[in-house]
Formats: C-alpha cells, structure tokens, sequence
C-alpha cells in the first residue's frame, strides 16, 4: 500500500509519485504535507538537504492548485540556478498528470527575455532565484500580488550568500495574506529574523536534530604532509574502485588542480567552479548526474543546489572553517536509506580544527591509515570478483562464437592471468611507488615541523638558505600550487597575535577588485608563511611592506 494515500493526495499525483517508486514518506514528509494541505497556517520546517523536502511542499501545493486559474498562484524561492531547475523539474514530474498546471523557472545565467516572454503565459507555480527575480520586479514583468504562497526553500543558503535585500524587496511584493512555507536546514538568526519578520504565528516542525550530520555516515580523518596530499588522496580514491564522489577545495585555483591531477591518473574527474560559464557548469553537472563523471571536485559554492542521491564519498581535501559547511558537505553521502563515508584530508596543526567539528556536530571521527599497496590491491580485486559474479556482467544474447582450448592452464593461472590484465597499470604503478606512512605522533611530525623551519629562517630568527633548496624541491615533487601560486614570508607569527583570520584579513584589504585566492598558509611563532594567487604578487609586496600590524611594521618577502 502507498502510504501517501493517508495523506489525501489528489489521484493524479499519487499515480505519478507511485510510478517514481514513492511509497513510504520521509518523516519531513508525514509532518509537512498533511499540515499544508489542512492548516492555514505559516510553517518553519527544519530537516537536513537530501530528506525529501521538494515533495513535501511540492506535493501539497500542486494539490491546491486551481488549474482552471490562470493567475500565478505559488512562488518558490530558492538560493542556486541548479537547485532552481531541480525543483522545476521534480515539481513537472509530480504533475505529468495535471496537464493544465503550467510551471517557470526564473533564474540567472539564461535569457531574460525569453523568461520575460515565458511569464506572458501566465504560470501557476513560479520557481526562481532572487537575483533574477529582482530583475523582472524592476522591470514590472511578473505579477506577485495575488499569489496564495511562498516557499523560502534553503532559506539559511540564500541568506548566507547575501540575499537578505532580495528576499526582503520579493516578500513585500506579495499579498499580507499568504500563507509562507520557510525550510531550512539550519535555524540561524538570520533565518529567524525573516521568519518574524514576515511570518505570522508560524508553526514549527523540526526532523531530526539541526546541524546534526546523518548517523549512517562514517567520518574519518587522515593525516598527511601537505605535498603528499595529492598522492594519498590518489590512494583512498584506488582504494575505493566504485566510489562515486564529490571532492570539496577550498578555492577554484586547487579546484582546477585537484581535478587535474586525477585526470592524469586517469580518473574520469572534472572541476567545479565559479571560473566556468554557465554552459560549462551545466555541462559538469549533467555529466555527474548522469554518472558519466565518477568524480567531481568543487567549491563550497558552486557544489550549491547539486542534488545526488548515490554518493559513495565526500572528502574534504581542505577542511571547511565553519561547522556549518562541514554538515552541508558530509550531507550529500549517505542518502535514500545508503550508507556513506566522509574523509578528511589534514596536516598536522589541523587536529584542533577537526576537535572543533566533532564537538560541534556531536560526531566522531576516527583515524584513516593511509592505504597501503596490498590494501589498494585486494581492493581492486575483489572489486573484479564483484563484477564478475554479477549477474549484470554480461549481455544475456552474448555467447562465444567457440570457446578455446584452456586445458593447459589451471583455473588459478587463468584467474591470475585475467586479473592481471585488469590491474595492469596499477600493479606497475604501486610497484614504483612505496607505501606512504605517517604518524603525527612520531618523528615524522617533528620533521613536518623542522621543514617549515628550513623553509625560511631558523630558531633564533635568522634567515638560511632553506627556502631556496625547499622551492626546488617542491617543483620536483610536482606541487601544482607553485606554478599558479607565490609563496611569501612575513614577519608576524603567534607571538604577534597573528591568526589565519587576521591574516585573510590583511590579504583582503591589500588586494584590489576581487577576493585574491589563498593557498597554504603556515603560522608559526616569530613569522609565517602564506601562499597567494601569483597576479596579485607585486600588489602584496607594494602594499604589505607600507602597512603596520598592531603598531609593528610589516616586511614581506618573497619566499623563493
């Protein structure tokens, strides 16, 4: 029995999401859709991405649409072109039997002229963004005033990407007597100053615990040298044959870098980021959900309304600053009742960052060895196994036209032989390259810690010739960043009250236009060290060395 049928769905709906292989409603679901259909209420639902929170509004507001009404009856509201479409297209499926009910998606990136000519037909259901939906306002194209609700959908993500004007100036387009539906993954204060400005009395439904990160995702931490992190990122990846993940960067540059580096390796990757148009970032996209791409690496940012339900992986190969982030990230395995895993990639001096994320997301992250050769390899392999005792390995119309002789060969020898010719290019590759070991509990972590001083000046202060033999050595090890990236020595350090805050801070307001990328940055106690996108070079040394930190005069320098 489809358990959606309590609920009251009208028939044409509950045979479309029956043909989807809806049958048992998520509990965001059983709360929400049952209130929107009979209360005439505002509502706050809080439930983390990935728990059907698209039917439960979409559901029961294509159920109280008149679709003999040609007027614009509903409005969605949410924070990414990508998410916009997704719920467009979600919303057009639930209704393939509701064939009056005419649905847009208002968004950035595509004609408005086209959106403009669209809205002429007189959608019941609109679903934007609210830049673009601020456009056609100032333009007087599209007409809010007899709408009968609002859905604010990630309403915490449109706020934490600057919309709080937008969505205040669409809020006040709309009739004072409405009924308005905010969901949102986290309650920020931000969120709930919308929620009282513009919602009356609303009731509130709550599913699962806010910032909580899902319990059927393992979190595990791996330690690694910076200039080694490429390689174990290669390994964890070799290590898990199927997966199908999302890598998180912290900047577009490493983004690039990343993707590039697995392409090399021969991964099918791609990068997503804010450099590329929108037609690539379409094209990405498509590619990933649709499973040609097994990997995808991206920002924070432009990962921003990708919806996947089969992710194996999130790894997380800079950490994020923000808990918050942190959630959102690991939110995206895990999902549709799988089980899913989140690794992150740190260096030493990150394992109080990581002690932050743990107590404030109420998890455990345990220890990740780096995979070792036999490891990676009996994983490949059994993988082979898996495939071969499917039943989906080989078409049922597919037989050999004569089968050889093998008589000579033993099953083991054959099996060996075959297995092999798979791994090929692996066994070779792990035969050249050596297990990788690291303990930050050991001398490896006293010798991270004797680079960063040889790196640029010793103990007392003094410069050496360190960083000269360094910078070699790092071209030679193939650290992408160098060649995008210039290193620069400062003389502040913890004893200055220098933090990686303070020092965003500094880089930020000696650079002009916009945001320059960061790389590594290494804050130790008389000086540091800070990687920074090489055009904004000579801007930094200009600038940096006429500035004063806490009354201390800044000298910097480049590190090669």
């Amino acid at each position: 029995m489809n358990l959606f049928t309590e609920a009251g769905l009208r028939e044409e709906l509950l045979t479309a999401i029956t043909k989807l292989g809806y049958e048992t409603p998520t509990e965001i679901q059983k709360e929400s859709i049952p209130f929107i259909l009979n209360e005439d209420r505002d509502l706050i639902a809080l439930a983390q991405t990935g728990t059907g929170k698209t039917a439960a509004f979409g559901l029961p507001i294509l159920h109280q649409i008149d679709e003999n009404d040609r007027r614009t009856q509903a409005l969605i509201l949410c924070p990414t072109r990508e998410l916009c479409l997704q719920i467009t297209r979600d919303i057009q499926t639930f209704a393939e039997n509701l064939p009056q009910i005419n649905t847009l998606a208002v968004y950035g990136g595509s004609s408005i002229t086209e959106q403009i000519r669209a809205l002429k037909k007189h959608p019941q259901i609109i679903i934007g963004t609210p830049g673009r939906l601020n456009d056609m306002i100032r333009r007087k194209a599209i007409n809010l005033s007899q709408i009968n609700c609002v859905v604010l959908d990630e309403a915490d993500e449109m706020l934490s990407m600057g919309f709080k004007d937008e969505l205040e100036t669409i809020l006040l387009e709309t009739p004072e007597i409405k009924r308005t539906y905010l969901f949102s993954a986290t309650m920020s204060k931000q969120v709930e100053k919308i929620a009282k400005g513009y919602m009356n009395n609303p009731h509130k439904i709550s599913v699962g615990s806010i910032n909580a990160v899902k319990k059927n995702i393992s979190h595990l931490y791996c330690v690694t040298r910076h200039r080694q992190k490429l390689q174990v990122l290669h390994r964890i990846l070799d290590a898990n044959p199927n997966n199908y993940s999302i890598i998180f960067c912290r900047t577009r540059i490493e983004t690039q870098q990343v993707a590039e580096f697995l392409m090399i390796q021969g991964y099918s990757a791609d990068a997503l980021h804010g450099d590329l148009s929108q037609a690539q970032r379409d094209t990405v996209m498509k590619k990933f959900r649709l499973q040609n791409l097994q990997i995808l690496v991206a920002t924070d940012v432009a990962a921003r309304g990708l919806d996947v339900n089969s992710l194996t992986h999130v790894i997380h190969f800079s950490l994020p600053d923000d808990p918050e982030v942190f959630v959102h990230r690991s939110g995206r395995t895990g999902r549709a009742g799988k089980n899913g895993q989140s690794i992150c990639l740190i260096k030493a001096d990150e394992t109080r960052k990581l002690k932050r994320i743990e107590k404030e997301c109420s998890i455990k992250i345990a220890p990740l060895e780096i995979p070792t050769n036999d490891v990676i390899l009996t994983a490949q392999i059994d993988s082979i196994i898996d495939k071969l005792a499917s039943d989906e390995v080989m078409s049922s119309d597919f037989t050999l036209p004569e089968l050889p002789d093998l008589s000579e060969i033993t099953k083991e020898e054959l099996f060996e032989k075959f297995i092999y010719l798979h791994l090929k290019d692996t066994v070779e590759y792990y035969k050249n390259h050596p297990s990788i070991e690291y303990n930050s509990n050991s001398s490896d972590y006293n010798s991270d810690r004797g680079e960063e001083r040889s790196r640029g000046r010793d103990r007392d202060g003094s410069r050496n010739n360190g960083r000269r033999r360094e910078t070699r050595a790092r071209r030679k090890d193939g650290k992408p960043s160098n060649e995008s990236f210039t290193r620069f020595f400062i003389n502040l350090g913890k004893k200055d009250s220098l933090s990686k805050g303070k020092l965003f801070d500094l880089i930020n307001k000696n650079t002009k236009g916009k945001k320059a990328d960061v790389g590594d940055i290494d804050i130790l106690e008389k000086f540091s060290f800070f990687e920074v996108e090489s055009k904004y070079k000579s801007q930094l040394l200009d600038s940096f060395n006429k500035d004063a930190f806490q009354g201390k005069k800044i000298n910097l320098e480049i590190a090669n």
